[in-house]
């Protein structure tokens, strides 16, 4: 299931550049993401990525991919 690997790969991909690399996307500030979501996010993958981060944090649901990469 590709939306189901994409999750996965979310959970477990660190932030490539900038101010927070390295850090885990989940774990990036709230401000950080909500100032992405407003200048526009990167394009591709990546900015699917933190999208499905925003969305995740805006809803209360982060602790999904925190789980995701304690198991594996």
């Amino acid at each position: 299931m590709q939306d189901k690997q994409f999750l996965i790969d979310t959970a477990h991909m660190k932030m490539p550049f900038g101010k927070f690399k390295g850090y885990f996307l989940n774990n990036l500030p709230e401000y950080y993401i909500v100032w992405y979501k407003n200048k526009g996010f990167p394009k591709g993958k990546l900015g699917q990525m933190m999208g499905l981060v925003y969305e995740l944090q805006l809803n209360g649901l982060e602790g999904i991919l925190k789980e995701i990469r304690k198991r594996g």
